[in-house]
């Protein structure tokens, strides 16, 4: 089996809540555990911004221990933390009480621009279709974003670790140009509960699998190839290789909140007794974030 095909079966195998990077040796795959069908998201693509110095984020503490670490890695386990709130002014943190920066969130340091319009507050998930544990949340965020206050603005920006992130990214941004992100929900299930990976040995396979999804949904085959080749789907994924480098996306699901916090289902769910539990406590602090954000 081509390597490709062989590194997106090691990236299946699942950690307790978030899928990090290619580990060293290959786990044996699992399968991802199905959940429950929901409507697609409200989404925005932001614009890229301008580039600017990669923020000093740490690393989502979801990544399994196996997760490559980087040179910037080799200080001691927490110093990046406690350097970043130590930088955090005191009003950009939430009140001591149920939520803590540090351990249910950590502030990103120099906050990174969004593009959102003024009043806005951007609430940005990283994420990859393969990801067994960014479609446990994906109901979650579904029954969130029917709920969310109107002051907040989602954007969804896959992750690009490698070539098989980038060929999932690249039928994420080819459905927004067309028009249908509201398919994301069934790439998901296709994916997850049909077991089709909708990639292939090489760029025509991965190609002629997801054109093939395309047309089953109902969308044209010129229109998809047109879009899947375009200027905007091409400028799309560049915008969001500069996010994976500029927020050091170690695992996802990771939640970015107005460029100055990252979050995640650990780190959220620190304490709580159960992963649904967990889940819905990662809602909370969004929730709670997004409402500091707009208050200031």
């Amino acid at each position: 089996m081509h390597h490709r095909y062989l590194v997106l079966l090691s990236l299946l195998a699942a950690s307790m809540t978030a899928c990090g990077r290619e580990p060293a040796t290959a786990p044996a795959p699992s399968a991802p555990p199905a959940q429950a069908a929901a409507s697609a998201p409200e989404q925005t693509l932001a614009a890229a911004p301008a580039a600017s110095t990669p923020a000093a984020a740490a690393p989502a503490t979801s990544a399994p221990a196996s997760a490559p670490v980087s040179d910037a890695d080799d200080a001691p386990e927490g110093s990046t933390s406690l350097e970043q709130l130590a930088q955090l002014p005191p009003q950009h943190q939430l009140p001591d009480g149920k939520w803590k920066a540090g351990v249910n969130y950590t502030p990103v340091v120099p906050a990174q621009p969004t593009t959102v319009p003024s009043g806005k507050v951007e609430v940005m998930e990283v994420f990859w279709f393969a990801c067994p544990h960014c479609y446990a949340l994906e109901p979650y965020l579904q029954r969130w974003l029917k709920t969310k206050p109107s002051y907040v603005q989602f954007v969804r920006v896959p992750v690009m670790w490698g070539p098989v992130h980038r060929d999932h990214a690249k039928l994420y941004y080819t459905l927004q140009a067309l028009g249908r992100n509201d398919l994301d929900q069934a790439v998901f299930d296709t994916i997850h509960d049909q077991q089709n990976l909708l990639v292939g040995n090489t760029p025509e396979e991965t190609f002629a699998k997801q054109l093939q999804f395309a047309k089953d949904h109902g969308i044209d085959a010129d229109a998809f190839r047109k879009a899947y080749n375009s200027f905007e789907v091409s400028t799309a994924l560049q915008h969001a290789d500069e996010i994976t480098q500029r927020y050091n996306v170690e695992s996802v699901p990771l939640i970015i909140i107005n460029g100055k916090y990252t979050t995640d289902v650990a780190r959220a769910g620190a304490d709580a007794p159960s992963v649904e539990a967990a889940h819905e406590d990662l809602i909370a602090v969004i929730n709670d974030l997004a409402a500091r954000e707009h208050r200031r």
